[in-house]
């Protein structure tokens, strides 16, 4: 039974998926393996291999049954899976520079392996999952973690560019000046600018700059006894619970996207907005009300365009290596293996 597998390769693990030519996936769950990128390609490449293997058993197939494989991994490297010469925080062994990943693996597993940046890949999953395959719509993602990363998905297809950074979306800029209650917020990026939505919409945002500003507020909340970067961490779960500041901060992420949603409905009118990340690893209701402040953050826009669905990302631990699974099925499909 020909099989595609989708690899999200991580800074500390991997993810797996498996697909069969029906487009069923085999493994339901997270499946996990270490990724030791930090040891440098050949011994990652070595791990992305012991790793299928257990996958493959874990789904009942055998591994060759894997006909392709979809790998992701977090940027930034070109669209045809050449890491960049200055390496990033997650390949930081100095043998990745310039490192052709994808080239690597397909060698390394003697099967052709298809290639996208982790978000482009989660956008691909979410847009999948909302309008099945053979799709001709279009939607827009963001994927809130450590940073921001997103995906914009045109004509069922995913938006690479010329240089591998189409879907770049957390360095789009923002009027963030327009979000009520930010007088002398000062949203400075990892990347040198000011205002873009990684400077509002990450947890590196909220450790830099929100949880610094809201403190001028909140003088005596518990957040002033602690380091920011421990406190950063604790804002999701205390906005799921009801602080106020934490809600504060969360209010301004949702107003900032949805300046940002604005841009996108501008310039692409797509068929639906999806949001990712951790950021929504909360409950059901805390989900409802950020998506509520999302639109009313969103600038007044034209009657057709009000109804534009916006959507949180449908299992988003597993995203990534499922919608590198999906791009693996086109690479199988149109090289005939499949």
């Amino acid at each position: 039974m020909p099989v595609v597998a989708g690899v999200d390769l991580g800074g500390t693990s991997i993810n797996y998926t498996l697909v069969d030519q029906h487009e069923r996936f085999l493994i339901e769950k997270l499946c996990e393996h270490p990724s030791l990128a930090k040891q440098g390609p050949e011994v990652c490449l070595r791990q992305i291999a012991a790793g299928l293997k257990v996958a493959t058993e874990l789904a009942e197939v055998f591994l060759s049954d894997v006909v392709a494989i979809g790998l992701d991994t977090p940027g930034p490297a070109s669209s045809a899976g050449k890491l960049s010469a200055r390496g990033s925080t997650n390949f930081v062994h100095p043998q990745w520079a310039e490192f052709d990943i994808r080239g690597g693996l397909a060698q390394k597993l003697d099967k052709p392996v298809s290639y996208l940046n982790d978000a482009n890949a989660a956008a691909l999953w979410g847009h999948y999952a909302i309008f099945g395959s053979g799709s001709r719509e279009t939607s827009v993602s963001t994927i809130i973690g450590t940073g921001n990363g997103g995906g914009v998905i045109l004509e069922g297809s995913v938006v690479k560019g010329k240089n591998g950074f189409g879907g770049e979306l957390g360095h789009v800029l923002i009027p963030y000046q327009s979000i009520a209650d930010t007088s002398g917020l000062n949203p400075l990026c990892n990347c040198g600018r000011v205002g873009d939505l990684e400077s509002l919409c990450s947890l590196t945002a909220i450790e830099r700059n929100l949880v610094p500003y809201f403190l001028t507020r909140y003088p005596h909340h518990e957040f002033a006894k602690m380091e920011a970067h421990q406190a950063a961490k604790l804002v999701r779960g205390m906005a799921d619970s009801g602080d106020k500041m934490c809600k504060e901060i969360f209010r301004v992420q949702a107003h900032a996207l949805g300046l940002f949603f604005d841009e996108m409905v501008n310039t692409f009118d797509p068929d639906a907005l999806i949001v990712g990340g951790g950021a929504l690893e909360t409950s059901e209701d805390f989900q409802r009300w950020f998506l509520e402040e999302i639109r009313t953050g969103m600038p007044t826009q034209r009657e057709e365009q009000v109804g534009i669905p916006i959507y949180v990302m449908p299992n988003g631990d597993t995203a990534g290596a499922r919608g590198a699974a999906i791009e693996a099925l086109k690479l199988a499909r149109m090289s005939g293996l499949m």
